[in-house]
């Protein structure tokens, strides 16, 4: 799908903006008396995602009131639904759209990219409608940016919607060299056992079971200035390998990619802003499929990694960290400004934050607190969580250097997020994202299935990050 707004110069009704001020909808100036009277008589009080349409003269349409619930008070807590004014666009009727008034409290451009997400469907297998009422860009707002941020979103959605069965290691590889050639990048790509020519000696021990064969998808962008490396883990399915997944828990493992989708959906919003010519961008995927096999990877094995770190293996399920490590390693050794990785990795993450909620990790104060103010200013929710050094033997066994699965179970996200940290230190900063890349159950702006998270806020963050 392509995300677009409405041509502004075609026919288009107006919708209406209201608070609820306590006692009921404040019509804003412009509202007439009838249509106020109307929206009484409907029961409308402007209660967030109220909507009312209005009768015209003629007996069509003459515009719709959308209700915003009450102004938000400096220090208010976020509201219960971000990207509220994406209901409109489910709810409406066919036509043009465009906002009538500019409430207080309101961002236009965050509403107007709620409602660009919300016409986001994923219509390979089956064939779905998007919404039919269209938004003409907001007075002011750069629409050309938004489009590039819903893109961004769309591929990362993509990608993770798409099962296994068409979204193997091949296959996102494809994704990579297509957006590649989109934006005039050049990829290497390095597989099977040109992995442990090339030094990638976990990528090659967790995927070599997998029907296709592992590989490392490196991309990089025309550009100079401050190192951006993006590292996102690509476990295209992840059986748990010999440590086998109960079903329940395999479900969803087609998503188990959501960290490469993330990096390449924030590549593609960055390469359509033009944001590449001023950075020197790469992103690093170790795309595998951790599979059951004669060959597969077993349980008190012991890896060594391409820092030369030794690795116990410990529960074959833990296989994220692995590939991401050899990954980490390979872009550790440009001493980039700022290194990055995202990863489906732990449920220990979503048992303390949510789906909703993903935490990351973060060293550099400065660097922490733009990533966290971009992602509250942008609907885009983050939370800081520690490396905390004193659970650094937690993940040292006795006989390796590093445990990939700690026993005992106490504090899942931030082990894991150690174990990574071991495999860097050139870069001047990084940070660690533990995401979910699923949406449960649909919510404003975001249908059910694959999300993005994370993207935008470091997307906003990069212009005081990269300085």
């Amino acid at each position: 799908m392509i995300p677009e707004f409405a041509d502004p110069d075609a026919p288009s009704l107006p919708l209406w903006l209201v608070r609820n001020g306590g006692a009921g909808a404040e019509f804003p100036t412009g509202i007439d008396g009838r249509s106020a009277n109307w929206a009484r008589a409907q029961g409308f009080a402007a209660k967030p995602g109220q909507l009312c349409l209005l009768p015209g003269e003629d007996g069509g349409l003459a515009g719709a009131l959308f209700g915003l619930g009450p102004a938000p008070k400096p220090g208010d807590r976020p509201a219960r639904e971000r990207f509220l004014l994406a209901r409109a666009a489910e709810s409406l009727p066919e036509g043009n759209w465009r906002l009538a008034n500019a409430p207080e409290g309101l961002d236009p451009a965050l509403a107007a990219l709620g409602w660009l997400f919300a016409r986001y469907r994923f219509d390979r297998y089956k064939t779905l409608e998007p919404p039919r009422a269209r938004l003409v860009c907001p007075a002011g707002v750069d629409g050309a940016r938004l489009i590039a941020m819903a893109a961004g979103e769309y591929l990362a959605r993509d990608l993770i919607n798409t099962p296994a069965s068409d979204m193997g290691p091949a296959e996102l590889e494809q994704a990579a060299r297509d957006l590649a050639q989109r934006h005039g990048a050049a990829i290497e790509v390095t597989r099977g056992e040109a992995l442990l020519a090339q030094n990638l000696p976990m990528i090659h021990a967790v995927g070599r079971a997998g029907a296709q064969e592992p590989r490392l998808i490196d991309i990089r962008f025309p550009g100079s200035g401050p190192r951006l490396t993006l590292v996102g883990k690509g476990v295209c399915f992840d059986t748990g390998g010999l440590d086998i997944k109960p079903p329940a828990s395999m479900a969803l493992m087609k998503k188990d990619m959501g960290g490469a989708a993330n990096v390449l959906g924030l590549a593609e919003t960055l390469a359509r802003l033009g944001l590449t010519g001023g950075i020197a961008l790469r992103l690093l995927i170790p795309a595998v499929e951790n599979a059951i096999s004669a060959n597969a990877f077993r349980p008190g094995d012991i890896l060594t990694s391409r820092k030369g770190l030794t690795v116990e293996v410990n529960n074959t399920d833990a296989e994220g960290r692995l590939v991401l490590a050899d990954a980490l390693a390979l872009a550790d050794e440009e001493a980039p400004a700022l290194l990055v990785s995202m990863a489906t990795l732990t449920g220990a993450a979503r048992v303390a934050l949510g789906p909703d909620l993903p935490p990351f990790f973060c060293d550099d104060d400065t660097v922490a607190a733009a990533i966290q103010a971009a992602g509250h200013a942008h609907a885009d929710p983050i939370w800081r969580l520690p490396f905390w050094e004193p659970y650094e033997t937690m993940i040292e066994p006795a006989i390796a250097d590093l445990d990939n699965a700690p026993s005992g179970g106490f504090a899942g996200a931030i082990t894991a997020a150690l174990f990574l940290r071991r495999f860097t230190g050139r870069a001047r900063s990084y940070a660690h994202f533990d995401i979910y890349g699923w949406q449960p159950s649909a919510a404003p702006g975001r249908p059910k299935g694959g999300a993005g998270q994370g993207m935008r806020a470091l997307l906003h963050a990069l212009p005081e990050i990269l300085t």
